[in-house]
């Protein structure tokens, strides 16, 4: 494939991913602002609107506004130009390179959000009876399938064994 191809399907993953998750957050706001919490799958999934104003899971939110959102969207761009640079290098792994796409992606539409309207919109929840995870959106899920997809390009390679070395 040429260069372009590649480039506009990466930025196809990228633009997509930031959409999706635009829209879903719009539809939540709309849909499930009313404070009413939606069961299904006999309650392994739950849609509750929340606006998280810190970062993962809230860290950050008792910081006043005129400090807090400055520090997050600096320590989000800095981490996204972090994360270009990256990208920038040649000969990445596949599954590298679209999780620091995804990452990318992720960053991007939680940072829009904080910029925009000075916190994230979360809705999703998942669990079985008690155990529940945060409630959380779909550029959390990109973050951390893309953080996952980074870490297993870079596990170490399977070392061989003094026994096989023998033979």
């Amino acid at each position: 494939m040429s260069r372009l191809v590649i480039r506009f399907l990466w930025l196809s993953l990228t633009l997509s991913t930031i959409g999706c998750d635009q829209v879903t957050k719009q539809v939540a706001a709309a849909e499930l602002a009313d404070g009413v919490r939606r069961s299904l799958l006999h309650d392994a999934v739950r849609l509750q609107y929340t606006e998280n104003a810190g970062a993962f899971l809230g860290l950050g939110t008792t910081l006043p506004p005129a400090i807090r959102t400055p520090v997050l969207v600096s320590a989000a761009a800095f981490l996204l130009i972090g994360v270009l640079f990256a990208l920038r290098q040649p000969r990445l792994a596949l599954s590298y390179r679209l999780g620091l796409y995804l990452i990318l992606a992720a960053g991007v539409s939680n940072l829009l959000d904080r910029l925009i309207r000075g916190r994230v919109i979360d809705f999703l929840n998942l669990g079985i009876g008690p155990l529940r995870t945060g409630i959380f959106n779909v550029a959390d899920v990109a973050l951390m399938l893309g953080l996952a997809l980074a870490i297993m390009a870079h596990r170490p390679a399977t070392h061989t064994t003094l026994e096989s070395t023998q033979h």
